[in-house]
């Protein structure tokens, strides 16, 4: 077989095991880079290179802000302020939990950055 069709292989199989929701997603796709490198599709030193560590810090610095502000009560007090707003009204109070969403999501920085430049 072709590294080509090992790589389809594992990425088709990746996807079948993460869909069925057998095996947690996070292993499923460690387990996967790793038989990349193991079947010589990747180097290391290639996939390392590709691990943006920036994105990687501010998720893990968002999930620890997230988890420590939700063991405050904040996001069910919002919540329930929101209801108490609109008296319970399904349309106002999705209105209302929606733009509470946005404002918070507007603290909080873009994930999204431009890919670095190609090496030539």
């Amino acid at each position: 077989m072709t590294s080509t069709t090992i790589a389809i292989v594992i990425f088709v199989a990746a996807y079948a095991l993460i869909i069925s929701e057998k095996v947690h997603r996070t292993i499923v796709g460690i387990f996967g880079a790793m038989l990349m490198i193991l079947f010589g599709i990747i180097s290391q030193e290639t996939a390392i290179h590709h691990i943006d560590f920036n994105t990687l810090g501010l998720l893990m610095g968002m999930m620890i802000i997230v988890n420590i502000t939700s063991e405050t009560g904040l996001f069910n007090f919002l919540a329930i302020w929101a209801a108490k707003k609109v008296k319970a009204k399904p349309v106002a109070l999705l209105v209302a939990l929606s733009i509470i969403t946005a404002v918070c999501s507007a603290l909080l920085d873009n994930v999204n950055r431009p890919p670095p430049p190609l090496m030539v």
